[in-house]
């Protein structure tokens, strides 16, 4: 899929990009707008003293769709200490509350390490072209760390598995149901197929990350066949694998591939395999991650670590050598509901926490 059957079928982040890039501008911050069509993000970077690190915090400018919502997802609503509407929480959020804290600290002449702000597109796919768009940009820029803002509750997020989505084709061959053997049934290779996958997921459990756990693989929808008087000549299933550091496309094609040979099942093939976010581990004795800590106690938060489900782009951000941890305002089990919200305390807080670490907690 290219980035114009993208575009066709969402409304593009430039508008918030642009957003993003004039708020920078007030405060006297260059920014640039960077990336294809309407899928664009936006980068802004402002220096500290001539020998401070740099922290990059990156805030992803998509959501999901808005299908089926209860609220208006465009008309933001402040109530009873929430405010409401689509991306609230997921991440605008982490976004305001980091220009904010920039505000406050620009305004006090604080800022003790190097910022790159960054506004990326295409969080929410599997694709993430925004953080490749961002990458090349800076490619050839010291980067010491940085942070995802996704909503995490305040707390220090340093571990989640990654994620790849693979794609079984069985192939057989048609004919009328009444003499099947005439045919060859591709439906009752996939079901061999299932099995093997199944027998797969159980011998991930002896593949394990120490901070992460086991990687896991589950099958998450199945088709094929055209008609009930038809014997079928092709069905699919696809999978969803999870992911830990070292997993690559080449290691889960072998174990795909390895399962099927050692079922005897020679009439199914990986037809497709698209690896996703990338896993996340930094260990907790990290300087990132104490300078993290530091922050939060100072705002009276919990600083221990934690490890989430979900993937993020600090994944990609730590698979291109930048150590990475994901902190935010906000609950997941508020991201891509139906009444979406974040607490107002809770972005309250992250502004603290922001100030906190621009002025080198």
């Amino acid at each position: 899929m290219g980035r114009a059957d993208i575009d066709a079928r969402w409304v593009g982040e430039q508008r918030y990009a642009e957003h993003v890039h004039q708020q920078l501008g007030r405060l006297g911050i260059g920014s640039v707008l960077i990336g294809e069509g309407s899928r664009r993000s936006v980068v802004g970077e402002v220096r500290a003293g001539r020998d401070a690190e740099t922290l990059l915090v990156a805030s992803h400018l998509d959501t999901v769709p808005v299908d089926n919502m209860v609220i208006d997802p465009f008309d933001p609503v402040v109530k009873d200490g929430r405010l409401y509407g689509r991306g609230s929480c997921d991440t605008k959020a982490g976004m305001a509350a980091l220009v904010a804290a920039l505000e406050r600290v620009l305004a006090r002449g604080t800022l003790a390490r190097h910022l790159v702000v960054v506004g990326e597109a295409d969080e929410e796919t599997s694709d993430s072209i925004g953080v490749s768009d961002v990458l090349a940009h800076l490619e050839g820029t010291r980067i010491d760390w940085s942070i995802a803002t996704e909503p995490t509750g305040l707390r220090i997020v340093n571990a989640h598995k990654g994620t790849a989505m693979a794609k079984l084709e069985a192939h057989g061959r048609a004919c009328h149901s009444s003499e099947p053997g005439r045919g060859k049934n591709a439906i009752v290779a996939l079901a061999r197929a299932v099995l093997a996958m199944e027998a797969l997921g159980v011998k991930l459990a002896h593949h394990v990350h120490e901070g992460l756990g086991q990687a896991t693989l589950s099958i998450g929808l199945i088709g094929g066949g055209q008609a009930p008087n038809i014997v079928p000549d092709r069905a699919w299933l696809a999978l969803d694998r999870r992911t830990l550091p070292g997993d690559t496309s080449a290691s889960i094609t072998r174990e795909i591939e390895s399962a099927l040979a050692s079922a005897g099942i020679a009439d199914v093939e990986l037809a497709d395999l698209r690896m996703g976010k990338e896993p996340l581990f930094l260990g907790p004795e990290h300087a990132a991650f104490q300078a993290c800590r530091r922050a939060l106690e100072r705002c009276g938060c919990d600083a221990s670590a934690s490890s989430v489900a979900f993937g993020t782009d600090a994944g990609l951000f730590a698979q291109a050598g930048i150590p990475s941890l994901v902190l935010g305002p906000g609950s997941i089990n508020q991201a891509h509901t139906d009444a979406e919200y974040v607490e107002i305390d809770q972005l309250e807080r992250m502004v603290g926490v922001f100030e906190q670490l621009l002025e080198g907690a």
